[in-house]
């Protein structure tokens, strides 16, 4: 089969498209037939081998849509020709991927595959986020970082769903102020540009904000500090600026406010049965059209490389998707 391998460690450039192996599926597991899948920026930190625990060569890809091709033993509930969403264990940049049955959710024909794949990692990581991690109350106010992105777009419309008052988003470059906007964002900041936190208080009247979604850290934690209300809660998912944040436990103990860190990988590598839940609910809002996959940019599956330089880059939009060669949705899709 066609897959995308990385052999060694570094730029987009030693993404490799070539033919590998086709997997099978061992106990517990299932085999996809992957019809597209979603370029996520942990992808982009294990290609350059920040993470420090991978190993190469590997197939990049942790999530994606497809349909059931073989169904391994101690396997209950899938059928071959099922559709499904997954996070595959060996790889999702292939025309076949092997995954975990208890991180296999159906869907039904209501969803179509791009924006299947366009939704597991963005739609359950700000889900959690929001609903699990900063507990979100009805008519509170949300501080969105890395808005235009694809957990930032999906954040700001599941904040609304689940009852925000207001929603505020962060971006890098102008250019990504239109998305968020489109997302449902009352106010969007060029936080390159503009000092965020001075501008969040002005948009809250001086209240500041209850939730922060942050994946950003070193000073963009650190300021957002600056704009949290009193009982308000910071929801920490990730480093991309590269750096830590600094934090003073004087400004959270007598303001009874917070941090909490986040991690869908390890949900799903520690706690897989707390997936269910929120893969139902995400899955009903898709179903029920209530929540809208941001899709900016779709590559062939060849072009891995180009999809991953365009993150780099900071030029995405939304949500980034690959499409192997065989699937249907090169039908439809002109790339």
């Amino acid at each position: 089969m066609k897959a995308i391998v990385a052999t060694q460690f570094g730029g987009p450039d030693l993404l490799t498209y070539t033919d590998i192996d086709q997997p099978q599926a061992g106990p517990g597991q299932v085999l996809i037939k992957v019809e597209a899948c979603r370029v996520n920026f942990s992808d982009i930190k294990t290609r350059r081998g920040s993470k420090g625990n991978g190993k190469v060569p590997y197939v990049p890809g942790i999530d994606a849509a497809g349909v059931i091709t073989e169904v391994g033993g101690n396997v209950h509930g899938f059928t071959v020709g099922q559709r499904v969403i997954a996070f595959p264990k060996g790889g999702a940049y292939a025309e076949y991927a092997v995954a975990p049955a208890n991180l296999t959710f159906p869907i039904s024909e209501k969803i179509d595959f791009l924006t299947a794949a366009a939704a597991p990692i963005a739609s359950f990581t700000a889900y959690q986020l929001l609903a699990d991690v900063a507990r979100i109350q009805a008519g509170e106010t949300v501080l969105v970082h890395a808005a235009g992105g694809g957990v930032g777009t999906t954040a700001i419309q599941l904040a609304k769903l689940l009852g925000a008052g207001k929603v505020i988003g962060t971006v890098s470059k102008d250019e990504k102020a239109d998305v968020v906007l489109k997302s449902g964002a009352d106010h969007v900041i060029n936080r390159s540009a503009e000092d965020f936190a001075k501008k969040t208080l002005e948009f809250t009247n001086g209240a500041g904000v209850d939730i922060v979604l942050d994946s950003i850290a070193g000073d963009v934690t650190e300021k957002s500090l600056d704009c949290l209300a009193m009982f308000g809660r910071i929801a920490h998912f990730g480093n991309a600026g590269g750096k830590s944040g600094l934090i003073q436990t004087k400004d959270l103990h007598a303001s009874c406010r917070s941090i909490r860190g986040f991690s869908f990988g390890i949900v799903r590598k520690h706690k897989p049965e707390f997936v269910q839940p929120v893969a139902a609910q995400i899955i009903h809002y898709l179903e029920e059209e209530q929540l809208n996959m941001v899709v900016g940019h779709t590559y062939k599956l060849a072009d891995a490389a180009k999809s991953h330089a365009l993150i780099e880059e900071r030029k995405n939009k939304g949500k980034i998707v690959l499409i192997p060669p065989h699937s249907k949705l090169n039908q439809s899709l002109q790339m």
